[in-house]
């Protein structure tokens, strides 16, 4: 989808019109969007300067279309994006191309999954994105516009609508957007990119996932009795991850639980690690609900008596902070076969 693919009258409609006139060409996600006439446009390439805007920047199964600058610029006009939310965009197509999200099975399966995008850094406050109370909700614009700007592209361009090229049985809100920021000013520990080896002043990561599971704790003063919630929340044979070992769980601690982990001299390693070890299921229980199971071969050869992690390393265990005051944090388990990436947002002048 283009600014050339679309007539010159249906460019200057907006709002509900708008809706319907796309509707008919199969485009729109039935919210009202924004017309991307070319002077939008242009003024939303301005957020990416000094680029080639017919540059491809990645090719998105399963129809693998090509998603140029100015292609992701005119979802993003229709979203309702500013242009300093177009590089944060960019990155997270970039990202999803990558192999290792296995974008063709996230939008081929069945499963609910969606991309969840976090933005790290400078450009979330420069930008405008939100870590604080409420962010993986309504409210913000930049979150909100950036999370819709993406499924636009996953529509348009990637060919994933809803029984053509996303075969979700339910679907999910999730996929309508999820994008917020990591409260880095409320964590106690390093900001997330810096623990997979991204040293940028900002950054995005994109994580293909269920929507967040929301875990309660209001009383706790000790580490361990927080993340024993967590850790029931993550160990149920309901999820993907139970029968696929490589799946990713990100566990995004409120700021007071983060807390109350950081007094008591616990590092994000240290959370990891623990709920590696307490977050399982007996074996016999996870082989009565799987017959077909893609674990670890040493995940395979436990005994039916022995208890079998949700995951096959503490490594995928992702713990970043997000939220307000409160204490209620989320967990947000994979899909399974797919993997996050976080990449610096080089358009930034990073």
């Amino acid at each position: 989808m283009t600014v050339d693919t679309v007539s010159e009258d249906l460019l200057q409609v907006d709002g509900s019109d708008l809706v319907e006139a796309l509707a008919e060409h199969g485009w729109g996600d039935g919210l009202p969007m924004v017309a991307p006439t070319p002077t939008r446009v242009e003024a939303m390439l301005t957020g990416s300067p000094g680029t080639d805007p017919d540059e491809v920047v990645a090719v998105l199964p399963p129809r693998f279309g090509e998603a140029t600058r100015r292609i992701l610029a005119v979802n993003a006009v229709m979203a309702g994006c500013r242009p300093e939310h177009l590089p944060v965009l960019i990155t997270a197509v970039r990202a999803l191309a990558h192999p290792e999200v296995n974008l063709r099975g996230v939008n081929a399966t069945t499963h609910n999954v969606a991309p969840l995008v976090v933005v790290h850094g400078e450009v979330a406050r420069s930008a405008g994105y939100h870590g604080g109370r409420g962010a993986l909700g309504p409210g913000n614009r930049a979150n909100a516009t950036t999370g819709r700007a993406l499924r636009l592209v996953l529509l348009h361009v990637a060919g994933a609508t809803p029984g053509d090229g996303d075969a979700s049985t339910q679907g999910g809100p999730a996929k309508y957007g999820l994008c917020f920021a990591e409260n880095a000013d409320a964590s106690p520990w390093p900001i997330y990119p810096s623990a997979v080896g991204v040293d940028a002043p900002s950054a995005v990561t994109v994580h293909c996932g269920e929507a967040p599971h929301n875990v309660h704790d209001m009383e706790s003063d000790d580490p361990i009795r927080i993340l024993d919630k967590v850790a029931s929340a993550m160990a149920t044979t309901a999820q993907n991850n139970a029968c696929i070992s490589q799946g990713e769980h990100f566990v995004l601690l409120c700021p007071e639980h983060a807390a109350t982990c950081a007094v008591a001299g616990w590092s994000r390693r240290d959370v990891s690690s623990y709920l590696f070890q307490k977050a399982r299921l007996p074996a016999t229980e996870l082989k009565r609900a799987f017959g077909l199971r893609a674990w670890a071969p040493w995940m395979d050869q436990l005994a039916n008596d022995e208890l079998v992690p949700m995951t096959e390393h503490p490594d995928n265990i992702r713990i970043m902070v997000v939220g307000g005051p409160g204490k209620h944090s989320s967990v947000v388990p994979s899909w399974g076969m797919t993997r996050s990436v976080t990449l610096p947002i080089h358009e930034l002048g990073d």
